[in-house]
């Protein structure tokens, strides 16, 4: 059965050439202009979106009477979660554990990065100077997780790896069921006793209005005197003006940052100047071919979608991932 594909992207996009594998039933259209998308919206049956924006989206979803499914390809949907989107009771999946690999082994690299002291390593190095100082093992330290989804498994794993013990939070706390990569599990509720008693804290949530500022003054405050804050979910979920006062002040030993409430990071930012912050460009998953993997995840979706078969990483619109 032949069906019509709306995909919402320049259609100069490199990333769209594995969509020439589609079955030649699949009629696509890829449009990033306005006009476009209105006149085709009616007639797809599946919606693709490749946008950073909720604003094709939300054009396209009222007038897609006939689509029976919407994907973005990106892990994090709260940049296009719209009104429109979240009253279509079409099904919306995403990209979601696509990453998860780079993304856990960036936050590796962070720990190593602080543990081993690299900054001054490097520093030292290019100084030309010879002095010997002490660093310390991941071995027996203690990573938290603070929203352990696929990003978060995917740290864990490698976190035992090196012989650490992992505390782990989660919104249904009830998924932890059997997983022997968690030492002690928590809710959201229980937040501070997962920082305080952390070495390294690992923020991989995604941004809903429950997560948005949910590590504030009083986490940052929990934290030990030695810890670490690892972001690689989205930047609001932590009060950027605590955390900046925390270690501008050395009252924690530093952060890992790949993502922030405002991007591009404004020149003359703080992060930009603190010796205690390692800073990415949210660039942590920027592995080579990694749109392509998303594209993939979508193909395998549509293998399902063509099949009649249950979808994968279906969305909970309500709770916003």
């Amino acid at each position: 059965m032949s069906l019509n594909l709306l995909v919402l992207a320049d259609p100069k996009a490199s990333w769209l050439k594995p969509l020439e594998r589609l079955s030649a039933d699949v009629h696509v259209t890829i449009s990033n202009d306005e006009a476009e998308v209105r006149e085709a919206a009616p007639r797809a049956d599946a919606i693709l979106n490749g946008t950073f924006t909720p604003k094709l989206l939300s054009i396209a979803v009222p007038l897609a009477t006939n689509a029976r499914w919407l994907h973005s390809l990106w892990t994090g949907v709260d940049n296009v979660m719209s009104p429109e989107v979240q009253a279509s009771p079409v099904p919306f999946t995403n990209g979601r554990g696509v990453f998860r690999v780079s993304l856990a082994e960036w936050t590796i690299g962070a720990m190593l990065h602080f543990s081993y002291q690299m900054r001054r390593m490097i520093r030292q190095q290019e100084a030309g100077t010879w002095e010997i100082f002490t660093t310390e093992e991941l071995y027996g330290r203690t990573l938290g997780v603070v929203g352990y989804g696929e990003i978060g498994r995917a740290a864990a794993e490698r976190a035992r790896a090196f012989g650490m013990k992992v505390l782990a939070l989660r919104r249904r706390p009830e998924l932890f069921s059997g997983d022997p990569l968690v030492d002690q599990t928590f809710d959201q509720a229980h937040i501070n006793d997962l920082i305080a008693a952390s070495d390294y804290v690992m923020v991989a949530a995604p941004l809903t209005p429950e997560t948005r500022g949910l590590v504030g003054a009083e986490q940052i405050a929990a934290m030990k005197p030695n810890a670490v804050i690892i972001n690689v979910g989205r930047g609001a979920i932590i009060d950027e003006p605590a955390l900046i006062a925390a270690l501008e002040a050395n009252k924690i030993r530093g952060a890992a940052l790949d993502v922030f409430t405002v991007e591009p990071l404004p020149p003359g930012h703080a992060f930009y100047r603190l010796k205690n912050v390692l800073l990415s460009p949210h660039t942590a998953d920027h592995v080579q071919d990694f749109v392509h993997l998303a594209v993939e995840c979508f193909l395998d979706n549509m293998k399902l979608f063509q099949a009649g078969q249950p979808l994968q990483n279906i969305v909970d619109k309500r709770a916003g991932y």
